[in-house]
């Protein structure tokens, strides 16, 4: 019961700082959606540095599972390839691999540096 009460309160936390981000970038377009990069990006980061700081199963569980969890989105990642699919082929392509790679990397890099902390 613990650990539901810690991702979903995390979850909740992390939902509210996704919407806060969405609302400082501007209004969704065609174009490349820069707050949902941005925040899949920056959570790729943060959950490699989670998880290379081998935080106790509590905590990797509140920070980890569930503000990392509120907080990235693959279904609205999802929709706004649809988009792109549809209106712009050539940024779907950016999009897609440019998530995909910089968050591979950007995991990585977050786990090299949770190691180091």
């Amino acid at each position: 019961m613990i650990e539901m009460l810690l991702v979903g309160s995390g979850a909740a936390i992390g939902a509210m700082l996704r919407f806060a981000l969405n609302n400082y970038f501007e209004p969704q377009t065609k174009r490349l959606p820069r707050a949902t990069f941005f925040i899949n990006l920056s959570g790729s980061l943060l959950l490699g540095i989670f998880f290379g700081v081998h935080l106790s199963d509590p905590v990797y569980l509140f920070l980890g599972t569930g503000i990392m969890g509120g907080y990235t989105t693959f279904s609205t990642y999802n929709f706004e390839l649809f988009v792109l699919w549809k209106h712009d082929r050539p940024m779907f392509y950016r999009y897609l691999f440019g998530s995909y790679g910089l968050g591979l990397l950007l995991s990585f890099v977050g786990i090299v540096i949770g190691s180091k902390i």
